[in-house]
């Protein structure tokens, strides 16, 4: 069983982000799946760096689509992918000199996961409107 199971509440209705929000999903599950089979700590290592800029080129797509149609809460929402970066940039710190890898991985998993269920079905739902609004005129 995956550690987030991918459904069609996550749809946005625009393939592009869509496209992106599964592969963070997949992403997040291959970090779940290397952890629980006991993978070196490089290789976790890699796939949070991989995770890290891969959310890092989502969240350009994401905010390029806002600018492009002036979607107004954009300022809150940029501050939302502005504090998941700096929180994953904390967690990989801290992991590169933490003796205790084991228990903070599981706090980055238990991040990740509530992040990005509250972020995209909550703070990324509520543009869907707006933004299908703008482009269907």
């Amino acid at each position: 069983m995956p550690f987030i199971e991918w459904t069609e509440e996550f749809l946005t209705g625009f393939p592009e982000i869509d496209t992106q929000h599964k592969r963070l999903v997949i992403l997040t599950n291959h970090l779940y799946e290397c952890i629980r089979s006991g993978e070196a700590p490089q290789v976790v290592d890699e796939i949070l760096d991989d995770l890290f800029a891969y959310a890092h080129y989502h969240f350009k797509t994401e905010e390029r689509l806002m600018e492009k149609y002036d979607y107004p809460e954009l300022p809150s929402h940029r501050r939302e992918h502005q504090k998941f970066i700096a929180k994953i940039r904390e967690f990989l710190d801290e992991r590169q000199h933490s003796e205790e890898k084991t228990k903070l991985t599981i706090e980055i998993m238990k991040f990740l996961k509530d992040w990005l269920i509250s972020h995209v079905l909550g703070t990324d739902k509520k543009y869907v409107p707006y933004l299908q609004a703008k482009i269907s005129r």
